[in-house]
């Protein structure tokens, strides 16, 4: 009873603070929820009491919703350096991040370069977070027009080409390997 109760609760949260958010949610067992369940309605097992948010994802959604995150983000001590050149960074640059919110590499990188582009601060950086289920998909196949099969996934475009990615962890940090990718 009480896993439930915390199943409930923790759902309750996640619905009421993203309303405004355009994201779609699968749901898998443990919740009772229908599979093809669209909206804001969070996914979660009560075995792990896990949250699976599929589709576009709001940063705030996952400092706010989702444990360790916001403390992995306040945490993360920046590469000084590596920022600086991130900030002179005068083209328009776009990333993907495809997430699983049910991956620890995940629970671990993203919070980081949530971090890394706050520091940043550069406008022509714009990145936007796809998550996907653990089936690497999500409802409205963003994700599937990237070819990728580990997450996290850091794509870096310049006027719609491909730079490089980061796959599961950083060669060196996070800054450094996305200078080395936009040099």
């Amino acid at each position: 009873m009480h896993n439930n109760v915390k199943t409930f609760l923790a759902t309750s949260v996640l619905f009421f603070s993203t309303q405004l958010l355009p994201m779609t949610v699968s749901a898998n067992s443990g919740c009772a929820f229908e599979e093809d369940q669209q909206g804001f309605i969070a996914t979660c097992s009560e075995e792990k009491e896990e949250v699976i948010l599929t589709g576009v994802i709001e940063p705030q959604t996952l400092t706010t919703t989702l444990p360790g995150y916001a403390d992995g983000f306040a945490s993360y001590q920046v590469d000084a350096q590596a920022v600086a050149a991130l900030k002179a960074i005068d083209k328009p640059t776009q990333i993907t991040v495809i997430i699983g919110t049910w991956c620890p590499d995940c629970h671990r990188e993203t919070p980081h370069f949530m971090r890394v582009l706050e520091a940043a601060a550069n406008p022509n950086i714009q990145v936007e977070y796809i998550g996907v289920d653990r089936n690497k998909q999500d409802s409205e196949g963003l994700a599937a027009k990237y070819a990728f099969s580990r997450i996290p996934t850091f794509i870096v475009k310049q006027q719609a080409n491909e730079l490089g990615r980061i796959v599961e962890r950083p060669k060196v940090t996070l800054e450094a390997d996305l200078v080395e990718i936009l040099k």
